[in-house]
């Protein structure tokens, strides 16, 4: 697979890094090359793998992993893990594409343990909490490609205008050193990628959340946590009624 290292060195240490742009040039190498790889990106929720699934199927076979153990209530879990599973099938009809989906095991004792052991209850959106939810899940996702032997490993979340990318990128490439996989730069935000991702929510009438799925992030945020779990409740039945017809 093309070294991603080399053109990192072209950077300065206090440079940003534009990873969109690395992931053309990654894109250019494969193309040259005549490769297809194998992919398997963490995805957080149906949304955000819109416009990646559409862009990245053009070049490689990708595989999208549910690793989610933050999300809570756990009715919204479900909700957000058949929201993704259905939008694949979907798009896969479409599109006339082989996507793979693999759904982790949800442990969110897990997370809320680790959470409050490395006292980041209370740190806001943006900060140290969610730098370790990132690489809770790039190592999940990682472990994941080396077990199935996948080319490379990447996130989906990166299309959020909401993340940034300079920290999630940098995580990966720290998470790449542990593991035998090698890392996919990206920033699926940028080329419009984010208002793609809006216009596709709108055509496959995906479900949108509200919050990032962190019960931390939603308590400060306000969002009222027995509403949430009402209505993933009543979604959940709504799709099982639907199945039975």
């Amino acid at each position: 697979m093309f070294e991603i290292d080399e053109i990192l060195k072209k950077y300065n240490k206090d440079q940003k890094i534009n990873y969109d742009q690395i992931l053309l040039d990654v894109i250019k190498q494969w193309q040259k090359n005549n490769v297809k790889p194998k992919i398997i990106l963490h995805s957080c929720c149906a949304p955000c793998s819109t416009y990646v699934l559409e862009e990245m199927t053009k070049y490689a076979d990708i595989t999208i992993y549910f690793s989610n153990s933050n999300i809570h209530p756990k009715e919204e879990y479900q909700k957000r893990a058949l929201v993704q599973e259905e939008f694949i099938k979907k798009f896969n009809l479409e599109n006339h594409t082989n996507v793979l989906y693999i759904e982790d095991e949800y442990q969110p004792q897990n997370f809320i343990k680790d959470v409050y052991s490395k006292k980041l209850e209370e740190e806001k959106e943006g900060g140290a909490r969610c730098s370790f939810c990132f690489e809770m899940r790039l190592d999940r996702v990682a472990k994941k490609a080396v077990e199935l032997g996948y080319d490379y490993f990447g996130s989906a979340i990166t299309l959020s205008p909401h993340k940034n990318s300079q920290v999630i990128n940098a995580i990966g490439f720290d998470v790449q050193k542990i593991y035998d996989v090698s890392y996919l730069p990206t920033d699926f935000k940028k080329r419009g990628g984010y208002k793609r991702s809006v216009e596709l929510c709108n055509i496959y009438d995906i479900y949108r959340q509200c919050y990032c799925g962190c019960v931390f992030a939603a308590l400060d945020q306000g969002i009222d946590l027995k509403e949430t779990r009402r209505e993933a409740i009543q979604f959940l039945e709504e799709f099982n009624k639907k199945k039975e017809v």
